[in-house]
């Protein structure tokens, strides 16, 4: 039986999984946690994942191995290898005006038509998770590191170079080793998913000179080998991971519910969206993976829950009771500004209130439909590119709630398959390594939870819009 290790290195910890390479069945696994924060040095993520992999029992025994990694994260290497300063992650909003500086130079002040620019030679308009914007970042704030960068590559890259033995003192030899793949590159904003080429010219404008930077692979392309001969698959970003953990292909959207909410979708055309609402990332198969992002989901429902003094299952039996449309409550949940739609300073509104309505199940049914509505909006948002949605699967923290279920079928009006529990990301990976392995990608058979088919309720995505257009509108 010939094993393969898949590696989640996510923001909060290191997860390891290890499978057969042929059915998919899990044989063991470890987990390690990461220390918080927006800037981490990568060396925790080298001690996690040996933490983690000594939980899993070891690699001695695995085939082939490959990783997915958190997004975005800028991680720069001088002559020599060593790590220049901590990794700036996707969460550190430091260069938020950074982008909007690269997106006005490319548009000589203008800024639709920088964004029009961005959109059309990278699939993504610059925001301030993106590794280009802190890379111009560091060049304004650190110019004496910034003049140090030999290359730059990502955190799941680091990791894979790291296990094919490669680290501090490697050298120039060491940097050419350096590999990365199209899912991880697409989301660096100097990477075009659309014609397989680094922008060299984007890179310049934000850092002021071109590194190295790691070669793309294909999908089932060896990144190297470790010491002990295990190979190295190309390893994808955490997104596009969990797509391939899912079995998510052609006509599914993944709705992931977690602090904030995700929706991406397989789709075998390019996006360029110049509003900046869908990412024009790549996926791990040679396919695309446009991605759109709220603020706002599971947190939301803590909130509420919180208000109303019970538990998430009592909240959830709430909503439940409440029935579909809350009794007229619409809930706009911009309790952190929202992203799609890109209103940073907005707050949270309840509309609709009446001394009849305004009950705690209603009020937990409209958290509920609030959050799913706003995810929604993301949907629509990727179907205005042409990306074709047939399917719902239902991942994160927030899809085992049978309300939460049973509402996204109702306002999405489409079947919703929700998987079993698991760790997405690096069961991916662990299938892209079974890939590496044998040539192609395994079908491993994986069961969902729930198939969930309700009647269309599309009531209440109106109600919601309309509530929505009042708050944007300040009225």
């Amino acid at each position: 039986m010939a094993l393969v290790a898949g590696i989640d290195s996510s923001t909060q910890s290191c997860k390891v999984v290890i499978r057969d390479a042929h059915t998919g069945e899990l044989v063991r696994q470890g987990r390690a946690r990461h220390p918080e924060g927006t800037e981490v040095d990568p060396d925790h993520w080298w001690t996690a994942l040996q933490e983690a992999i000594v939980e899993a029992g070891g690699l001695d025994d695995v085939a082939a191995v490959s990783v997915g990694g958190q997004q975005h994260g800028m991680v720069c290497l001088d002559n020599s290898g060593e790590v220049i300063r901590p990794a700036l992650l996707w969460n550190d909003t430091r260069s938020a005006d950074a982008a909007l500086d690269l997106i006005r130079e490319a548009g000589a002040g203008n800024p639709a038509e920088g964004a029009r620019y961005w959109s059309r030679m990278t699939g993504t308009v610059p925001v301030a998770s993106l590794t280009i914007t802190k890379l111009r970042w560091l060049a304004e704030n650190e110019p004496d590191n910034a003049a140090r960068v030999a290359a730059v590559c990502l955190p799941h890259d680091w990791l894979s170079w790291r296990l094919a033995g490669f680290g501090p003192g490697s050298g120039e030899a060491g940097l050419a080793a350096l590999r990365t793949d199209r899912s991880d590159a697409s989301g660096t904003g100097y990477y075009s998913a659309t014609t397989g080429k680094y922008l060299t010219d984007a890179l310049k404008m934000s850092l002021g000179h071109i590194p190295r930077l790691p070669t793309v692979l294909g999908p089932l392309d060896a990144a190297g080998k470790t010491p002990k001969g295990a190979l190295i698959g190309a390893g994808a970003g955490d997104n596009a991971a969990a797509a391939l953990g899912v079995g998510a292909g052609l006509g599914d959207a993944v709705v992931s519910l977690g602090t904030s909410g995700t929706v991406f979708a397989v789709s075998s055309t390019p996006p360029t969206d110049e509003s900046g609402l869908v990412a024009g990332f790549s996926d791990a198969t040679g396919n695309y993976l446009p991605l759109a992002c709220t603020l706002n989901a599971t947190r939301v429902f803590d909130a509420t829950a919180a208000l109303l003094d019970v538990s998430l299952e009592e909240f959830n039996e709430l909503a439940l009771a409440a029935g579909t449309g809350a009794g007229g409550l619409a809930l706009v949940p911009y309790f952190d500004g929202e992203r799609t739609p890109n209103l940073p300073d907005a707050t949270g509104t309840l509309h609709g209130i009446t001394r009849t309505n305004y009950t705690p199940a209603n009020l937990a049914r409209a958290a509920v439909e609030g959050v799913v509505c706003s995810l929604a909006d993301g949907v629509a948002a990727l179907r205005e590119q042409g990306v074709d949605v047939e399917r719902i699967i239902l991942v994160g923290g927030g899809a085992q709630s049978s309300a939460v279920q049973q509402t996204v079928s109702q306002v999405l009006g489409l079947p919703v398959l929700v998987p079993a529990p698991g760790e997405y990301v690096a069961d991916g990976v662990a299938r892209q390594a079974a890939g590496v392995l044998n040539g192609s990608f395994p079908i491993w058979e994986t069961q969902p939870t729930a198939i969930v088919t309700e009647p269309a309720a599309p009531h209440v995505l109106e109600r919601y819009r309309s509530a929505a257009a009042h708050q944007q509108a300040g009225t």
